[in-house]
C-alpha cells in the first residue's frame, strides 16, 4: 500500500508539472520534473517501488507480451540509417570496441563453433581461402611484424603452460621407458648369442 501511495504521488507531481505554466516555461518545468523524478527514483522508496512493480505477475506478463514489439523496434532502429551511422562512429572509439568485443566474446566463440560444424559455412570458408586476393592478404599478414610477435608470445605461453610441460614430461617418460625395454631386449639377445657360441667351442 505504501508503494502504491508513493507511485500515485509521483504521478501527481508529473501531471502537475506538465499541466501547469505556459509554453515559455514548459521546457523548464520538464527539466525540473525530470530531475525531481530521477532524484525520487534514486531514493530507497523509489527503488523498492520499481522492484515491486517488476515483481508483479501482471507486469511480467505485459513485458513478455510486448517483447516482440520491443525486439522489432530495436531491430528497426539499429538497421536504420541513423542506427548504422551511430554504430559506425561508436566502433571508431577503441575503448568502446574493446568493451563490446569483450562482452560478446563467449557468444561469438559459441556461434563460431556452431558455424564450423555447418557444411554450408565450411564450403563458404573454403571458397574464400581459394580466392587469390584473400591468399595474398593472409600471406602479407603472416609476414607482418605484429603477427610474428603475436606468434612468438603464443609459443612462449604454450611452452610455459603446465599442461604442455606435463605432456612433454609424459612423452619423455614414455621414450625413456621404451628405450630401457629396447636395451634390455638387446642385452638378452646378446647373452643368448654368447651362450650359443660357448657351447659350440666345447
Amino acid at each position: 500500500m505504501k508503494r502504491l501511495s508513493f507511485l500515485v504521488l509521483l504521478s501527481f507531481f508529473l501531471l502537475t508539472a506538465c499541466g501547469g505554466g505556459g509554453a515559455e516555461t514548459g521546457k523548464m518545468d520538464y527539466e525540473e520534473t525530470k530531475k525531481m523524478v530521477v532524484d525520487i527514483l534514486k531514493t530507497d522508496d523509489g527503488k523498492k517501488a520499481i522492484k515491486e512493480i517488476m515483481s508483479d505477475d501482471e507486469m511480467k506478463s505485459e513485458l513478455i507480451l510486448n517483447e516482440k514489439v520491443v525486439t522489432d523496434t530495436i531491430s528497426k532502429t539499429l538497421t536504420s540509417e541513423k542506427g548504422v551511422e551511430f554504430w559506425k562512429k561508436a566502433f571508431e572509439d577503441p575503448k568502446f570496441a574493446e568493451t563490446m568485443a569483450s562482452s560478446m566474446k563467449d557468444s561469438n566463440e559459441k556461434l563460431l563453433k556452431e558455424l564450423m560444424k555447418d557444411p554450408e559455412y565450411q564450403g563458404m570458408m573454403i571458397d574464400l581461402f581459394k580466392d587469390p586476393s584473400m591468399q595474398k592478404d593472409i600471406i602479407e599478414a603472416l609476414k607482418s611484424k605484429e603477427y610474428r610477435e603475436h606468434l612468438q608470445q603464443v609459443i612462449i605461453e604454450t611452452l610455459q603452460s603446465p599442461l604442455f610441460q606435463s605432456k612433454i614430461q609424459e612423452a619423455k617418460d614414455k621414450g625413456s621407458s621404451e628405450s630401457q625395454k629396447s636395451g634390455k631386449t638387446l642385452n638378452d639377445q646378446g647373452g643368448g648369442s654368447s651362450s650359443g657360441g660357448g657351447g659350440g667351442g666345447a
